[in-house]
C-alpha cells in the first residue's frame, strides 16, 4: 500500500515538473511575430493574417520571371475565398532587378502589373541587413530547407498556424496546374511540411534582362 502511494506521488511530481518545464518554454515562433512596411509606409503586422494560408513571394519588376505576377493574380482570385493570401515583397538584392524609386515601384505594381494581392515596400532579403521575417523564413531549423533566398520569385508557403510549410524556387511557376494542386492541398490541410528543398536553384544568368 505504501509502495503504491509512493509511486503515485512520484508520478504526480513528474507530471508537475513536466508541466512546469513546458510552461517555461518560449512559444514557438511564427510569421505572426513579424511585420512588413506597405507601399504607404505603414507598418503592417502579419498577425493580421492569422488563420490564412500565406504565400510570401519576393518580387522584382525587371526580372524575366515578372510574368509570374499574372499567375499569382490568378491564384489570388481563385483561392482568396478559401483563405489564400499572397504577400509580395519587392527586392533589389538579386541582380538589382527592382525599381528603387518608391513612386515608380508603386505605379508599376498598382497600374502596370495590377497586382491583385498586397504588395509591400522594397526590402532587403539577403545579407547582413536582411529583414527579421526573412531571417526566420531562411533559418532551416525554424522554417523549411533552402537557406538564404537565391533569386527573385522564391515562394514561401505558410500554413494557417503561421508556420512555414514549403518553399518553391523561381522556376516553380504559379500558373502551372501542379502549383494550383499544391495550393488546394495546403488549403485542405493535406500538404505535408517540406523536408527537402523544392525546385532547382536558378543561376544569375537565368534571370538576365530580356
Amino acid at each position: 500500500m505504501h509502495r503504491r502511494s509512493f509511486l503515485l506521488s512520484f508520478l504526480a511530481c513528474i507530471a508537475l515538473l513536466s508541466s512546469a518545464f513546458a510552461e517555461d518554454q518560449p512559444p514557438k515562433q511564427t510569421v505572426y511575430d513579424f511585420s512588413l512596411v506597405d507601399l504607404d509606409g505603414k507598418v503592417v503586422s502579419l498577425s493580421a493574417y492569422k488563420g490564412k494560408l500565406l504565400l510570401i513571394v519576393n518580387l522584382a519588376s525587371q526580372s524575366v520571371f515578372h510574368d509570374q505576377i499574372s499567375g499569382l493574380n490568378d491564384l489570388s482570385k481563385t483561392y482568396a475565398s478559401d483563405g489564400l493570401v499572397i504577400l509580395g515583397i519587392p527586392s533589389s538584392d538579386f541582380g538589382s532587378q527592382e525599381l528603387t524609386d518608391a513612386a515608380a515601384l508603386r505605379k508599376y505594381y498598382t497600374d502596370t502589373a495590377r497586382a491583385a494581392f498586397p504588395v509591400f515596400a522594397r526590402a532587403t532579403l539577403n545579407g547582413p541587413q536582411t529583414i527579421p521575417l526573412y531571417r526566420f523564413l531562411c533559418a532551416p531549423k525554424l522554417s523549411v530547407p533552402g537557406g538564404d533566398v537565391h533569386w527573385n520569385y522564391t515562394k514561401f508557403l505558410i500554413d494557417r498556424q503561421g508556420q512555414p510549410l514549403a518553399r518553391y524556387e523561381a522556376g516553380e511557376d504559379p500558373a502551372d496546374i501542379s502549383f494550383h494542386v499544391l495550393i488546394e492541398k495546403a488549403l485542405a490541410g493535406k500538404l505535408k511540411k517540406q523536408s527537402s528543398a523544392k525546385g532547382d536553384e536558378p543561376s544569375a544568368g537565368d534571370d538576365d534582362d530580356e
